[in-house]
């Protein structure tokens, strides 16, 4: 059974009817919201319902838009861990650092969330063959839950995707093509795709499911701290589905009456200098990011020139009283080993670039040493075999004092 009474658009208000396949709206080619029916939720759906339901992302059915729970197309997605940091939390001058871990998931990121709900509706809804722009873990995500759902498969990402993206996308039966251009030239081609070939467009917001998949990380982080939200939370910012799918969770989460402090996170937007449409547009009180130019970082995911919410993620920032910043990018390696190394979590650099922005935050007294910090790694470090630091020392195997050399 399904809550959802009608899809909107998150700019002009249009409705839509949610038993019907959509895409962005057709008056303002802008992404939909799914809105619930909360008066007939708060009737069925308690809190203390979710005490014996399993650990995963479907234990939140009732706030979910998959309308038959058999459609459901799962690959195992878990609640995933929240770390305390105390040692990585000491070194930037906080008390309170956490690490939600979205590595756990399905094919190795945060992106799983979103795929297996997208997918899911997709073929709930008559879909045949789905297709991804993607400049990073979104391919693979889509490539594997289309290959459970049975669905035709299209992955197009830009020529200089780590090869660990490339290669998983392929080996999970999708037809893979590298473009010459960036992830917004690959959205192009699944454009002219859809109108050939009749593909269905599974890309960042322009249909309106896997923000409810994301919207997960937001219910599961309010639940694992008791209904108590903390101080703020960092988030690697490209299209934004995962900012704002939680900001929409802490807002639905208020509709239902279930938290314990009327308090919601400050939500913080990093983005990696080279790639910083979204703090550009916050810096200059803009509503919508201009396109960024030649953008380059090594956080792949995150290499997002423009993104067609880009209201959406500013919005959710500015109602939070929170803040668009960009991270060095010459010092991605060094949070990332810094991770590795204090606390053993092995951090994507997208993550890193978060603390990159949060070091300058607590820096600058954004972030005080007493606030409840929340930073996602959104995916697995060993994804991206082209930023790991190659440190190996060559060693004479014959010399028995060889730990000498290892100093």
């Amino acid at each position: 059974m399904s809550f959802v009474k009608y899809l909107e658009c998150a700019n002009c208000a249009s409705r839509y009817p949610a038993d019907q396949l959509q895409g962005l709206c057709e008056s303002c080619s802008r992404p939909l919201w799914v809105k619930y029916d909360f008066e007939q939720i708060r009737v069925r759906f308690k809190r203390d319902d979710l005490r014996n339901r399993e650990q995963s992302m479907w234990r939140y059915l009732e706030l979910l838009p998959v309308v038959n729970k058999d459609a459901i197309v799962s690959l195992g997605e878990t609640m995933t861990p929240l770390f305390r940091a105390p040692k990585l939390g000491a070194f930037l001058g906080i008390k309170d650092l956490w690490v939600k871990d979205e590595s756990r998931l399905p094919t190795g990121s945060f992106k799983a969330r979103g795929m297996a709900m997208a997918i899911s509706r997709a073929k709930e809804l008559g879909v045949t063959s789905v297709a991804v722009p993607t400049a990073g873990n979104a391919g693979g995500a889509m490539a594997a839950y289309a290959a459970k759902a049975g669905l035709a498969a299209y992955v197009l990402m830009p020529h200089d995707t780590p090869i660990v993206n490339q290669r998983e996308a392929v080996l999970y039966g999708a037809k893979t093509a590298l473009v010459d251009g960036l992830i917004d030239d690959c959205g192009r081609l699944v454009r002219e795709g859809m109108k050939e070939a009749g593909w269905f467009d599974v890309s960042t917001l322009k249909e309106p499911y896997r923000i409810e998949g994301k919207k997960t990380m937001g219910l599961e982080l309010a639940e694992q701290f008791d209904w108590k939200l903390p101080d703020a939370v960092l988030y690697p910012t490209g299209g934004g589905t995962g900012l704002i799918g939680m900001w929409k969770a802490f807002e639905e989460l208020a509709e239902l009456d279930w938290l314990c402090s009327p308090n919601r996170p400050r939500m913080i937007a990093c983005q990696a200098e080279g790639c910083d449409p979204i703090v550009r547009a916050f810096e200059a009180g803009e509503r919508h990011a201009e396109r960024a130019q030649d953008p380059s970082t090594c956080a792949a995911g995150i290499r997002v020139p423009i993104a067609v919410g880009d209201f959406m993620i500013l919005d959710a920032v500015r109602e939070s009283q929170g803040v668009a910043m960009r991270g060095s990018e010459a010092e991605i390696h060094y949070w990332m080993k810094q991770a590795c190394q204090l606390e053993g979590l092995a951090l994507c650099p997208e993550s890193a670039v978060c603390l990159s922005v949060l070091a300058q935050a607590v820096n600058e007294g954004g972030i005080s040493k007493n606030d409840r910090i929340v930073l996602f790694n959104t995916g697995a470090a060993q994804k991206y075999l082209e930023v790991l630091p190659d440190e190996l020392r060559q060693l004479d195997s014959s010399d028995k004092r060889w730990w000498l050399q290892l100093g």
